[in-house]
Protein backbone atom coordinates (compact mmCIF):
# COMPACT_ATOMS: atom_id res chain seq x y z
CA UNK A 1 0.00 0.00 0.00
CA UNK A 2 2.43 2.20 0.72
CA UNK A 3 4.54 2.38 -2.75
CA UNK A 4 0.90 2.37 -4.44
CA UNK A 5 0.11 5.40 -2.20
CA UNK A 6 3.83 7.02 -3.23
CA UNK A 7 2.53 6.75 -7.15
CA UNK A 8 -0.70 7.31 -6.39
CA UNK A 9 0.84 11.23 -5.24
CA UNK A 10 3.03 11.62 -8.28
CA UNK A 11 0.56 10.74 -10.68
CA UNK A 12 -1.75 13.42 -8.68
CA UNK A 13 1.52 16.38 -9.44
CA UNK A 14 2.11 15.44 -12.87
CA UNK A 15 -0.57 14.22 -14.70
CA UNK A 16 -3.76 15.75 -12.88
CA UNK A 17 -1.79 18.69 -12.27
CA UNK A 18 -3.87 19.15 -8.75
CA UNK A 19 -3.36 22.09 -6.24
CA UNK A 20 -0.84 21.62 -3.69
CA UNK A 21 -3.76 21.60 -0.72
CA UNK A 22 -5.35 18.50 -2.45
CA UNK A 23 -2.01 16.69 -2.88
CA UNK A 24 -0.98 17.17 0.98
CA UNK A 25 -4.59 16.52 2.11
CA UNK A 26 -5.10 13.18 0.14
CA UNK A 27 -1.71 12.61 1.16
CA UNK A 28 -2.78 13.03 4.98
CA UNK A 29 -5.91 11.02 4.47
CA UNK A 30 -4.51 8.09 2.48
CA UNK A 31 -0.89 8.06 5.51
CA UNK A 32 -4.03 7.96 7.96
CA UNK A 33 -6.12 5.35 6.36
CA UNK A 34 -2.44 3.27 6.01
CA UNK A 35 -1.99 3.37 9.32
CA UNK A 36 -5.43 2.61 10.65
CA UNK A 37 -5.12 -0.90 8.18
CA UNK A 38 -1.89 -1.31 10.17
CA UNK A 39 -3.69 -1.60 13.29
CA UNK A 40 -6.11 -3.39 11.91
CA UNK A 41 -4.96 -6.18 10.08
CA UNK A 42 -1.68 -6.41 12.61
CA UNK A 43 0.82 -6.04 9.39
CA UNK A 44 3.78 -4.26 9.34
CA UNK A 45 3.27 -1.04 6.52
CA UNK A 46 5.16 -2.55 4.23
CA UNK A 47 4.21 -5.70 4.29
CA UNK A 48 0.52 -4.40 3.92
CA UNK A 49 -0.79 -5.61 0.95
CA UNK A 50 -3.56 -3.84 -0.80
CA UNK A 51 -5.86 -7.05 -1.53
CA UNK A 52 -6.36 -6.68 2.18
CA UNK A 53 -8.60 -4.09 1.89
CA UNK A 54 -12.43 -4.80 1.50
CA UNK A 55 -15.31 -2.18 1.39
CA UNK A 56 -16.28 -3.35 5.38
CA UNK A 57 -12.42 -2.22 6.14
CA UNK A 58 -12.77 1.41 4.49
CA UNK A 59 -16.72 1.10 6.63
CA UNK A 60 -15.22 0.67 9.81
CA UNK A 61 -12.18 3.33 9.01
CA UNK A 62 -14.94 6.44 9.00
CA UNK A 63 -16.96 5.10 11.44
CA UNK A 64 -13.72 5.12 13.54
CA UNK A 65 -14.08 9.16 12.01
CA UNK A 66 -17.29 9.82 12.75
CA UNK A 67 -17.18 8.60 16.91
CA UNK A 68 -14.08 10.84 16.88
CA UNK A 69 -16.38 13.47 16.28
CA UNK A 70 -14.83 14.40 12.74
CA UNK A 71 -16.76 17.00 11.11
CA UNK A 72 -18.78 15.30 8.10
CA UNK A 73 -17.26 17.62 5.70
CA UNK A 74 -13.37 16.29 7.09
CA UNK A 75 -15.01 12.90 6.31
CA UNK A 76 -16.33 13.27 3.15
CA UNK A 77 -13.08 14.79 1.68
CA UNK A 78 -11.21 11.39 3.15
CA UNK A 79 -14.20 9.14 1.25
CA UNK A 80 -13.34 11.42 -2.05
CA UNK A 81 -9.52 10.41 -1.33
CA UNK A 82 -10.27 6.58 -0.73
CA UNK A 83 -12.46 6.45 -3.90
CA UNK A 84 -9.60 8.44 -6.29
CA UNK A 85 -6.86 6.32 -4.65
CA UNK A 86 -8.64 2.86 -5.29
CA UNK A 87 -9.93 4.16 -8.44
CA UNK A 88 -6.67 4.84 -9.51
CA UNK A 89 -4.86 1.60 -8.27
CA UNK A 90 -8.11 -0.61 -10.39
CA UNK A 91 -7.15 1.27 -13.38
CA UNK A 92 -3.90 0.25 -13.28
CA UNK A 93 -4.10 -3.57 -12.38
CA UNK A 94 -2.31 -2.79 -8.62
CA UNK A 95 -6.33 -3.88 -6.83
CA UNK A 96 -8.37 -6.99 -8.27
CA UNK A 97 -11.40 -5.32 -7.17
CA UNK A 98 -12.44 -1.87 -5.93
CA UNK A 99 -13.36 -2.15 -2.67
CA UNK A 100 -14.69 2.00 -2.55
CA UNK A 101 -16.26 2.03 -5.75
CA UNK A 102 -19.85 2.02 -4.39
CA UNK A 103 -18.40 3.98 -1.38
CA UNK A 104 -21.29 6.76 -0.25
CA UNK A 105 -19.99 10.20 0.54
CA UNK A 106 -21.18 11.62 3.90
CA UNK A 107 -23.63 14.55 3.31
CA UNK A 108 -21.40 17.84 3.91
CA UNK A 109 -23.15 20.25 6.64
CA UNK A 110 -22.93 23.38 4.26
CA UNK A 111 -22.32 26.57 6.31
CA UNK A 112 -23.07 29.93 4.60
CA UNK A 113 -19.47 31.57 3.26
CA UNK A 114 -17.91 34.01 5.58
CA UNK A 115 -17.85 37.70 4.30
CA UNK A 116 -16.79 41.32 5.05
CA UNK A 117 -18.71 44.28 4.83
CA UNK A 118 -17.83 46.79 1.72
CA UNK A 119 -17.13 49.55 4.69
CA UNK A 120 -14.36 46.88 6.30
CA UNK A 121 -12.91 46.48 3.18
CA UNK A 122 -12.33 49.94 2.24
CA UNK A 123 -10.73 50.62 5.16
CA UNK A 124 -8.76 47.85 4.71
CA UNK A 125 -7.38 48.88 1.98
CA UNK A 126 -6.96 52.27 3.09
CA UNK A 127 -4.76 50.75 6.26
CA UNK A 128 -2.36 48.74 3.35
CA UNK A 129 -1.66 52.70 1.67
CA UNK A 130 1.82 53.44 1.74
CA UNK A 131 4.96 55.00 0.06
CA UNK A 132 7.12 51.56 0.40
CA UNK A 133 7.28 48.77 -2.31
CA UNK A 134 6.46 46.03 0.77
CA UNK A 135 3.03 48.34 1.20
CA UNK A 136 2.50 48.69 -2.22
CA UNK A 137 2.79 44.83 -2.79
CA UNK A 138 0.22 44.52 0.34
CA UNK A 139 -2.14 46.88 -1.38
CA UNK A 140 -1.80 45.26 -4.91
CA UNK A 141 -2.54 41.63 -2.94
CA UNK A 142 -5.59 42.76 -1.38
CA UNK A 143 -7.26 44.72 -4.19
CA UNK A 144 -6.36 42.40 -6.89
CA UNK A 145 -8.05 39.05 -4.34
CA UNK A 146 -11.02 41.13 -3.87
CA UNK A 147 -11.28 43.15 -7.14
CA UNK A 148 -11.31 39.95 -9.26
CA UNK A 149 -12.27 36.98 -6.54
CA UNK A 150 -9.37 34.95 -7.95
CA UNK A 151 -8.04 31.86 -6.05
CA UNK A 152 -5.06 31.97 -3.62
CA UNK A 153 -3.23 29.40 -5.61
CA UNK A 154 -4.45 31.41 -8.84
CA UNK A 155 -2.83 34.88 -7.45
CA UNK A 156 0.71 32.86 -6.32
CA UNK A 157 0.97 31.69 -9.72
CA UNK A 158 0.21 35.11 -11.41
CA UNK A 159 2.99 36.20 -13.64
CA UNK A 160 3.44 39.81 -15.52
CA UNK A 161 3.01 38.89 -18.97
CA UNK A 162 -0.63 37.12 -17.70
CA UNK A 163 -1.71 40.91 -17.04
CA UNK A 164 -3.00 42.70 -19.66
CA UNK A 165 -3.02 46.39 -18.34
CA UNK A 166 -4.80 48.00 -21.66
CA UNK A 167 -7.61 45.27 -21.60
CA UNK A 168 -7.55 45.52 -18.09
CA UNK A 169 -7.85 41.72 -17.73
CA UNK A 170 -5.83 39.10 -16.56
CA UNK A 171 -5.16 35.09 -17.44
CA UNK A 172 -5.67 32.79 -14.18
CA UNK A 173 -4.42 29.36 -14.15
CA UNK A 174 -7.76 27.76 -12.35
CA UNK A 175 -8.25 24.17 -11.07
CA UNK A 176 -7.57 21.43 -13.11
CA UNK A 177 -5.23 23.71 -15.67
CA UNK A 178 -7.98 25.31 -16.84
CA UNK A 179 -7.08 28.62 -18.27
CA UNK A 180 -9.69 31.90 -17.77
CA UNK A 181 -9.84 35.86 -18.39
CA UNK A 182 -10.31 37.83 -15.77
CA UNK A 183 -11.22 41.64 -15.45
CA UNK A 184 -10.04 43.86 -13.17
CA UNK A 185 -11.25 47.59 -12.12
CA UNK A 186 -9.66 50.61 -11.40
CA UNK A 187 -8.33 50.14 -8.22
CA UNK A 188 -6.64 46.77 -8.68
CA UNK A 189 -5.17 48.21 -11.72
CA UNK A 190 -3.88 51.43 -9.99
CA UNK A 191 -2.48 48.57 -7.08
CA UNK A 192 -1.01 46.68 -9.47
CA UNK A 193 0.45 49.24 -11.66
CA UNK A 194 2.23 50.82 -8.89
CA UNK A 195 3.44 47.38 -7.19
CA UNK A 196 5.33 46.57 -10.38
CA UNK A 197 6.88 49.95 -10.71
CA UNK A 198 8.55 48.75 -7.46
CA UNK A 199 8.22 45.04 -7.75
CA UNK A 200 12.41 45.13 -8.06
CA UNK A 201 13.48 46.88 -5.18
CA UNK A 202 11.52 43.91 -3.21
CA UNK A 203 14.52 41.66 -5.14
CA UNK A 204 16.64 39.62 -3.03
CA UNK A 205 19.99 37.26 -3.00
CA UNK A 206 17.61 34.44 -3.68
CA UNK A 207 15.31 36.15 -6.43
CA UNK A 208 15.74 33.59 -9.84
CA UNK A 209 14.15 33.73 -13.01
CA UNK A 210 11.10 32.56 -11.93
CA UNK A 211 10.99 35.22 -9.27
CA UNK A 212 11.56 37.62 -11.89
CA UNK A 213 8.64 36.60 -13.89
CA UNK A 214 6.15 36.65 -11.03
CA UNK A 215 3.70 39.40 -9.81
CA UNK A 216 4.33 39.00 -6.19
CA UNK A 217 7.19 38.12 -4.24
CA UNK A 218 7.87 36.85 -0.60
CA UNK A 219 10.14 38.73 1.67
CA UNK A 220 13.26 36.35 0.59
CA UNK A 221 12.98 37.86 -2.97
CA UNK A 222 11.95 34.22 -4.35
CA UNK A 223 8.01 33.73 -5.72
CA UNK A 224 5.32 34.78 -3.20
CA UNK A 225 3.99 31.50 -1.22
CA UNK A 226 0.27 30.82 -0.26
CA UNK A 227 1.26 30.96 3.63
CA UNK A 228 2.32 34.65 3.52
CA UNK A 229 -0.34 35.54 1.35
CA UNK A 230 -2.91 33.96 3.93
CA UNK A 231 -0.24 36.33 6.81
CA UNK A 232 -1.15 39.35 4.85
CA UNK A 233 -5.01 39.08 4.54
CA UNK A 234 -4.99 38.14 8.38
CA UNK A 235 -3.09 41.01 9.09
CA UNK A 236 -4.87 43.44 7.73
CA UNK A 237 -8.55 42.19 8.03
CA UNK A 238 -7.54 41.73 12.06
CA UNK A 239 -7.30 45.53 11.92
CA UNK A 240 -10.37 46.32 9.87
CA UNK A 241 -13.24 43.70 10.45
CA UNK A 242 -14.87 41.96 12.83
CA UNK A 243 -15.24 39.04 10.30
CA UNK A 244 -14.57 35.23 12.36
CA UNK A 245 -12.80 34.40 9.24
CA UNK A 246 -9.99 36.03 8.00
CA UNK A 247 -8.41 34.72 4.91
CA UNK A 248 -8.26 34.88 1.15
CA UNK A 249 -10.93 33.22 0.89
CA UNK A 250 -12.77 35.29 2.64
CA UNK A 251 -12.43 38.05 0.09
CA UNK A 252 -13.32 35.67 -2.77
CA UNK A 253 -16.75 34.80 -1.08
CA UNK A 254 -17.13 38.71 -0.23
CA UNK A 255 -16.05 39.49 -4.15
CA UNK A 256 -19.17 36.81 -5.46
CA UNK A 257 -21.51 38.15 -2.73
CA UNK A 258 -21.07 41.81 -3.31
CA UNK A 259 -21.47 41.14 -7.07
CA UNK A 260 -24.73 39.12 -6.41
CA UNK A 261 -25.91 41.98 -3.87
CA UNK A 262 -25.72 44.29 -6.99
CA UNK A 263 -27.61 42.65 -9.26
CA UNK A 264 -24.84 40.78 -11.13
CA UNK A 265 -26.11 37.46 -13.23
CA UNK A 266 -24.98 34.33 -11.26
CA UNK A 267 -23.88 32.60 -14.31
CA UNK A 268 -21.56 35.55 -15.23
CA UNK A 269 -20.48 35.01 -11.21
CA UNK A 270 -19.97 31.35 -11.92
CA UNK A 271 -17.16 32.22 -15.08
CA UNK A 272 -15.62 34.65 -12.91
CA UNK A 273 -14.81 31.96 -10.42
CA UNK A 274 -14.05 29.59 -12.32
CA UNK A 275 -16.52 27.64 -11.09
CA UNK A 276 -17.41 24.10 -12.87
CA UNK A 277 -20.58 23.82 -12.66
CA UNK A 278 -23.58 26.32 -11.31
CA UNK A 279 -24.20 24.72 -7.98
CA UNK A 280 -20.88 26.10 -6.81
CA UNK A 281 -21.85 29.14 -7.07
CA UNK A 282 -25.69 29.37 -5.97
CA UNK A 283 -24.30 28.83 -2.44
CA UNK A 284 -24.02 32.88 -2.78
CA UNK A 285 -27.70 33.35 -3.49
CA UNK A 286 -28.24 32.28 0.40
CA UNK A 287 -25.91 34.56 1.71
CA UNK A 288 -27.66 37.15 0.11
CA UNK A 289 -31.12 35.95 1.27
CA UNK A 290 -29.79 35.73 4.97
CA UNK A 291 -28.41 39.16 4.74
CA UNK A 292 -31.82 40.54 3.45
CA UNK A 293 -33.94 38.44 6.42
CA UNK A 294 -31.28 40.29 8.56
CA UNK A 295 -32.18 43.40 7.07
CA UNK A 296 -35.76 42.98 6.89
CA UNK A 297 -36.38 41.91 11.18
CA UNK A 298 -34.07 45.03 12.19
CA UNK A 299 -36.40 47.52 9.87
CA UNK A 300 -39.95 46.37 9.55
CA UNK A 301 -42.70 46.83 12.17
CA UNK A 302 -43.68 43.81 11.82
CA UNK A 303 -41.16 41.65 11.26
CA UNK A 304 -40.75 40.80 15.41
CA UNK A 305 -43.80 40.44 18.18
Amino acid sequence: MKNAIKKYIRYLEVERNASQHTITSYETDLSQFMAFCVNHFGEDENDLHLDLVERLTIRLWLGELSERGLAKSSIARKVAAIRSFFKYCFKRGMVEENPAHLLIVPKKDKPLPKTANKEDLSRMMELAEGNSPKSAQNRAILEVLYGTGIRLSELVSLNEEDINFKLSQMKVLGKGAKQRIVPFGNRAKEALQQHLNTKVELYGSRTDGDARKAVFLAANGQRIYPRAVQRIVKDFMQRASEVTQKSPHVLRHSFATHLLDEGADIRVIKELLGHANLAATQVYTHTSVERLKNVYELAHPRAKN
